[in-house]
């Protein structure tokens, strides 16, 4: 009912101001923080203590697929696509379950270690659903990684991005402005911007084309083994901090930007 208002109140005076396109986005983004610290109200710390005592033996960690519930398959929800694929590597891609009371849709894996989640909010609010699981399952926000589609890179290559800014991508923005940090690492799969007079949202909204299937089926193998050496790689390295004062240390490697080759 309030976002029916809100959405009502912003469309009035879209139609009736008709202010220049920078202002229009200004207002956008506004009611749509305004409409996520609203959803997210007292229920995130309300659960915060359900299974933060489980994160206190061993760091947890979450991978989201950022996306639009009921519009997979299209270039925005790419991201989704990619951590569907990553649930099956690990054999739970049969485990998805909806909890209502975050939003979202969750599988657990490595002994309930680590999260994987899709968001079944829109896109410009999947940051709701990532804090409430984030709250829920006592994960930190460098503990979060979140996979996404990235316009300013062409179709078959993918990138590792350390944190900062959410370079324009609405659901990214979103998650930083929920969980109030942008330390988050991003795994950025590239589907290229839109050709001719085509505009952005139609582009992000619309479905690969058959050649593009076939090069994205590519992407999605390689994008789940870039998140499978990634969480080895974290899981080594706690391995080794603990170690005793004089132990042997594994060398860890750090992945700082990974392209596919197609």
């Amino acid at each position: 009912m309030v976002r029916r208002l809100l959405f009502g109140i912003f469309t009035c005076l879209c139609c009736t101001l008709r202010p220049a396109r920078r202002y229009l986005l200004t207002m956008q983004r506004f009611l749509t923080r305004f409409v996520s610290r609203l959803w997210l109200g007292e229920p995130v710390a309300a659960v915060m203590s359900t299974e933060t005592r489980l994160h206190e033996q061993g760091r947890r960690k979450m991978v989201v697929g950022l996306g639009n519930p009921g519009m997979e398959g299209t270039r925005h929800s790419v991201g989704m696509a990619v951590v569907d694929a990553l649930a099956a590597r690990l054999g739970k891609g049969q485990s998805w379950r909806s909890d209502r009371q975050l939003s979202g849709e969750v599988v657990m894996a490595d002994e309930r270690r680590l999260v994987l989640l899709r968001p079944r909010v829109l896109m410009n609010i999947n940051g709701v659903a990532v804090a409430k699981a984030a709250s829920k399952y006592g994960i930190q926000p460098e503990d979060i990684l979140l996979v996404h589609d990235e316009l300013d890179k062409p179709l078959g290559k993918v990138g590792i991005k350390h944190g900062g800014s959410a370079r324009g991508h609405n659901g990214v923005r979103s998650c930083v402005d929920c969980l109030r940090s942008d330390v988050m690492l991003r795994l950025r799969v590239g589907i290229g911007r839109p050709a001719g007079n085509t505009s952005v949202e139609r582009h992000v909204l619309g479905h690969f084309c058959p050649e593009e299937r076939k090069i994205l089926d590519s992407v999605v193998v390689q994008s789940v083994d870039i998140l499978m050496s990634h969480l080895g790689n974290q899981e080594e390295k706690c391995t080794s901090s603990s170690l005793p004062a004089g132990g042997r240390r594994k060398k860890v490697t750090r992945i700082e930007h990974l392209q596919t080759h197609i």
